[in-house]
């Protein structure tokens, strides 16, 4: 398990990952700005893929899954700081200036380019992650307002997202699952996700692949995995977060139960 020490002033966090190596699934409850201060970040949402390094600035929009790396880079540990924007906040700010969006808007990953600006904001933040104490909400509310407004200057599209306050419609089952099930989250973010509670959530799964939720995944995770080393040849070690499973032990298990043999076996097993 890979170590991460990170100091939490409310909705302003530093990150420090002291292993060499993270990845796993986020869906975020708030849209949140990140500064990659050293190492490298790789995120996938879809069929898209961006590549961050030190001195990046990208805004996470929620609800939305990504695949996230972190890793070291030209000999430094992953380091970065994220400020979330909370909808009360968001919504305080855009019901006070009585503003309402008419444009259509997605909700990818949006790339600042550096901007002295940007700069000096997360320049100020440093000196307040030496301290021991918890820095003061009202500093905190400040230097996201501070933040909010920046962002709103350099990118004059980020009210249509930052003001939309609805939750997920509800999507197409089938399509969403057939490219979502390699994500590692509860029913209940899938259902979340998805636009359901956990009960529709279930029956609609239910009605779409006359199974439940877990054994479809189970078997889903499965085959990718079955393929990924039969057919790709990789390793066990290589391939069990991408399939979905939280540690080797437990993929391992799960593939002999469903094969009857273990990982390394299907090694053996690609097809002329």
């Amino acid at each position: 398990m890979a170590q991460k020490q990170q100091t939490d002033y409310a909705h302003i966090v530093l990150s420090c990952l002291e292993d060499h190596y993270l990845r796993r699934e986020i869906s975020l409850d708030h849209h949140s700005l990140v500064r990659i201060i050293s190492g490298e970040m790789n995120v996938t949402q879809g069929d898209h893929s961006y590549t961050f390094v030190a001195g990046d600035t990208l805004l996470l929009p929620r609800n939305q899954l990504s695949m996230v790396t972190k890793k070291p880079r030209d000999g430094r540990y992953f380091k970065s700081v994220m400020m979330s924007f909370t909808t009360d906040r968001l919504k305080a700010l855009y019901t006070s200036e009585g503003f309402r969006s008419l444009k259509l808007h997605t909700h990818k990953i949006r790339a600042f380019q550096n901007h002295p600006l940007l700069e000096s904001v997360f320049a100020s933040l440093e000196p307040y992650f030496e301290l021991t104490s918890e820095l003061p909400e009202t500093i905190v509310s400040l230097k996201l307002e501070e933040t909010l407004a920046i962002l709103r200057t350099l990118d004059s599209d980020i009210d249509d997202l930052l003001s939309d306050f609805s939750e997920p419609g509800k999507l197409d089952l089938t399509n969403f699952m057939e490219n979502h099930f390699k994500f590692n989250l509860t029913m209940d973010k899938f259902g979340h996700l998805t636009g359901r509670s956990l009960n529709t959530f279930k029956r609609d799964f239910h009605k779409a692949f006359n199974t439940t939720p877990q054994k479809w995944l189970t078997q889903k995770r499965l085959e990718l995995a079955h393929y990924q080393l039969a057919e790709k040849q990789r390793k066990p070690v290589e391939i069990f977060l991408e399939a979905g499973f939280e540690n080797l032990s437990h993929f391992s298990f799960a593939f002999k139960k469903h094969y009857g043999y273990p990982p390394t076996a299907a090694l053996r097993q690609k097809s002329v």
